[in-house]
């Protein structure tokens, strides 16, 4: 029996955008230390569905339920939830011209804690994982994403949920853009960072990232919902085969009728 604590627990959602529903009953369990990987072909919503449990306003959940650390979140704003220790890294980070990355991580530690952190500790914290993640001290003055290469902007993901030490971290195609070199360090980010009390939940279409960030469990999502899970080997064989033969198995006869 699995005693970790689950930290992320998702039962029948679905949602819609613009009064289409993309998400058709999800479920899906996280427990804490726990990295979960959800894979699917390009269009079939998987940022849809990190998007609605973080709490992105144009996103509609019409139905289901998604607790973090067994509280019910999906009457909070996204401000809130993050708060409560959930984590979202986005496929295409923005930039924030003029404001800087030290001031940024700053507000963003105080609001996680719920208190205004001393300027010497927090500094101590950013120097430490600037060590730890191997990122130069130079980002500390730059401007958010201004400017910043695809595997800078990762890796400022990475630094930002390093600071804030989720629970729960949600990452949306983090591999997305970045070259072996650059994908190499934000696994490794990944793997340092979320430790034994963060769930992971890794979105991707590759198997090359599982390389390096080892999942417990990988599922394939299609059509708005889980259609397959296996284990890490899993990400493998569909990296060799497709999802084409898993679609077929599952909507065999149900497409066209």
């Amino acid at each position: 029996m699995d005693e970790r604590k689950t930290v992320l627990q998702i039962e029948d959602l679905h949602v819609s955008i613009e009064g289409k529903e993309i998400v058709k009953g999800l479920n899906l369990t996280l427990r804490e230390g726990e990295k979960v990987a959800v894979m699917g072909p390009n269009g079939s919503g998987k940022s849809t569905l990190t998007n609605a449990v973080m709490g992105h306003p144009s996103y509609t959940v019409t139905s289901g339920s998604v607790k973090l650390l067994g509280e019910e979140i999906l009457q909070l704003p996204a401000d809130e939830r993050a708060r409560r220790g959930l984590f979202l890294a986005f496929q295409y980070p923005a930039a924030i011209p003029g404001v800087s990355v030290a001031n940024f991580l700053r507000s963003a530690v105080n609001a996680r804690r719920g208190e205004e952190v001393p300027v010497r500790e927090f500094r101590q914290q950013l120097m430490d994982q600037f060590e730890l993640l191997e990122i130069p001290r130079d980002f500390a003055g730059r401007y958010v994403n201004d400017g910043f290469s695809g595997g800078e902007k990762k890796r400022l993901e990475i630094l930002q949920m390093a600071m804030l030490q989720p629970r729960v971290a949600m990452l949306d195609e983090t591999d997305s853009g970045l070259d072996i070199d650059a994908l190499k360090l934000v696994s490794d980010g990944i793997n340092r960072v979320c430790g034994e009390e963060t769930g992971v939940l890794l979105v991707t279409h590759y198997q090359r990232i599982l390389n390096y960030v080892k999942p417990h469990t990988v599922h394939v999502y299609m059509d708005g919902r889980i259609v397959r899970s296996g284990g890490p080997e899993f990400g493998k064989e569909l990296e060799e085969k497709g999802y084409e033969w898993i679609e077929k198995e599952v909507f065999a006869g149900t497409k066209g009728a």
